[in-house]
C-alpha cells in the first residue's frame, strides 16, 4: 500500500516509480492519493483510492507562508478521514505500507499493526517555524516531537536521494543517530531510467523549464520568458504546471515552446541541456538522474527548498536563483552553466550513479528480503481490485 502526499508532484512521481517496479515483479500494489496526485496516478494507467488531504502548503508571489499553511492543514484534519484510512488498510490487508510524506498513513498502519516505511527527504521541519514569533516557535517544537515520534515508530525510513556525500537533501537531514540502522538511502526513485528513454527532438541548446503546480510561481515564467527574448539562439521548453496556462503569457518569443502539463517529462529531460525549476526535491532528482545541471528558484522562506538549492550551488550541480533575479542575470547564469563543462561533468557522474543505484529496484529488493512472499496456501482477506 502506497500512501502519497499530494503537495507537489514529486511525492507522486517517485511512488509511481516504486509502483511500476513492484508491479513488474508481480507484486500487488494499491495507491492512496488525492487531488493532482490522484489524477496523475490515474493518467499513468493505475487506479487509486481517495484519501483525505493532510499537509497543505500556501503562499503568494513566490513566498511560502507557514502561518497560512498551518491554518489550512489544521482545517483538513479529520477524524472521519483517519477512520477511512483504518478501514482501507483493514480491507486491503497489505503486507507493508509505504507512506511518502503522508503521516496519517503511518499512524493508521501502526494502529492496525501493519509494517510501515516512511519515504521522505525532509527531516528538519522545525526550521519552518523558527524566528517567526513565539506562537510559531511553540508550534515548531510540537511539530518536532510529532515527527520524531513518527520516525522512531516506523520499521524503516527510505530516503529517495543519493547516499552521502552526494545527497542533495543533506542540509535537511537532521535526524537522531539512534535511527541510523533504520535509514536506507535508495538513490533517486525515477519512473524512467536514462537508458530507457528516447530523447525528444528539440533545438539546441535547449533549456527545460519545469515549474510545479503552484500558480504563484508564474512569476518565474515571466522572468525566464523575458530572458529568452534577449538571446534567440538559446531555445526553451516550458512544461507548465496544472495551474498555469500559456494564455497567461502574451508575446511568447519564437525560441520558446509551451508543452502544457505532461505526465511524462523524461523525453524532454533526455533532449535538453539545462533545467530551470523550483527547489522541489523530486524534480531536482529527476534532472540530476538525467545528467542535467539545474538553475533552482526555491520558494522564499521555504527552508527545505532553499537548502536544496544551496547544495546544488555548493556541489557544482547548478545555481541557486531568486524570484528577484533580473532576466539579464538569468540569461548570464544560463550561459555560464551551458558553457562551463564542469557543471555537465559533475551531473553526468550523478546520472551514471543513478543508473548503478537503480532506486526503485533497491527498494523492491529491500522489501522482498524483509517480507518475502506470503506462505503457500495463505488466503488474502481482501477482494481483488
Amino acid at each position: 500500500m502506497l500512501f502519497i502526499c499530494g503537495e507537489g508532484l514529486g511525492h507522486t512521481s517517485r511512488c509511481l516509480a516504486l509502483g511500476k517496479e513492484l508491479l513488474a515483479a508481480e507484486h500487488e500494489v494499491h495507491f492512496g492519493a488525492y487531488g493532482y496526485s490522484k489524477e496523475l496516478v490515474e493518467k499513468t494507467g493505475y487506479s487509486a483510492w481517495e484519501i483525505r488531504p493532510e499537509i497543505r502548503l500556501r503562499g503568494e508571489t513566490g513566498t511560502f507562508e507557514i502561518g497560512k499553511s498551518v491554518k489550512e492543514t489544521l482545517r483538513n484534519l479529520s477524524p472521519a478521514g483517519f477512520r477511512k484510512l483504518l478501514k482501507l488498510i483493514e480491507a486491503l490487508d497489505p503486507d507493508v505500507v509505504l507512506s511518502d510524506g503522508y503521516y496519517s498513513g503511518v499512524l493508521a498502519a501502526r494502529s492496525r499493526k501493519v509494517p510501515v516505511y516512511f519515504i521522505g527527504h525532509q527531516f528538519n521541519m522545525e526550521e519552518f517555524f523558527q524566528k517567526r514569533g513565539p506562537l510559531l516557535d511553540a508550534a515548531g517544537k510540537l511539530v518536532r516531537k510529532f515527527y520524531n515520534y513518527i520516525f522512531s515508530s516506523v520499521d524503516g525510513i527510505i530516503v529517495p536521494d543519493y547516499p552521502l556525500p552526494y545527497s542533495v537533501n543533506r542540509r535537511n537531514f537532521t535526524i537522531s543517530r539512534a535511527l541510523n540502522e533504520n535509514i536506507f538511502f535508495s538513490g533517486p526513485l525515477i519512473r524512467s531510467r536514462y537508458g530507457e528513454v528516447e530523447a525528444k527532438t528539440l533545438r539546441h541548446p535547449n533549456v527545460l523549464s519545469t515549474i510545479g503546480a503552484f500558480g504563484y510561481r508564474a512569476a518565474i515564467f515571466r522572468k525566464v520568458l523575458e530572458a529568452a527574448k534577449l538571446d534567440p539562439d538559446i531555445h526553451y521548453t516550458f512544461i507548465a504546471g496544472p495551474e498555469i496556462v500559456p494564455k497567461q503569457f502574451p508575446e511568447i518569443p519564437e525560441n520558446v515552446e509551451f508543452t502544457g502539463f505532461t505526465d511524462n517529462p523524461f523525453p524532454y529531460y533526455r533532449g535538453s541541456d539545462l533545467v530551470i525549476t523550483a527547489g522541489g526535491h523530486g524534480t531536482i532528482m529527476e534532472s540530476l538522474a538525467f545528467g542535467l545541471p539545474v538553475l533552482s528558484f526555491p520558494d522564499e522562506k521555504h527552508t527545505e527548498q532553499e537548502n536544496n538549492a544551496t547544495v546544488l550551488e555548493e556541489a557544482g550541480y547548478g545555481k541557486r536563483m531568486s524570484y528577484l533575479t533580473h532576466p539579464e542575470v538569468i540569461l548570464a547564469c544560463i550561459r555560464e552553466v551551458l558553457e562551463d563543462e564542469n557543471y555537465r561533468r559533475k551531473t553526468r557522474r550523478l546520472m551514471e550513479l543513478a543508473e548503478v543505484l537503480d532506486g526503485p529496484a533497491a527498494v523492491r529488493k529491500l522489501l522482498e528480503e524483509k517480507f518475502g512472499e506470503r506462505p503457500a496456501g495463505e488466503e488474502n482477506s481482501k477482494e481483488e481490485t
